[in-house]
């Protein structure tokens, strides 16, 4: 089972700042998309902008460790 938060949508959202405030990254926007495509069945499109009062899944990533090998030279 993937663990998830959960968020409650206010008005004028985007996936994109979704994404960058709980990823740092708004490429990652299809990751919320996809976790939450089941609140749209009936809908043929994804609104860009979320009406308030959604609650999403909202996945939470795996966090990778950083070795020595992958630090910048500097940082070693």
């Amino acid at each position: 089972m993937s663990e998830h938060l959960l968020h409650r949508t206010t008005a004028g959202e985007r996936w994109d700042l979704l994404a960058f405030r709980y990823y740092g990254d708004v490429a990652r926007q299809g990751e919320l998309i996809a976790a939450n495509r089941d609140l749209f069945l009936q809908d043929l499109r994804i609104p860009a902008i979320l009406p308030a009062g959604l609650v999403l899944q909202i996945p939470i990533r795996e966090q990778t460790s950083t070795t020595v090998t992958t630090r910048p030279p500097w940082k070693r």
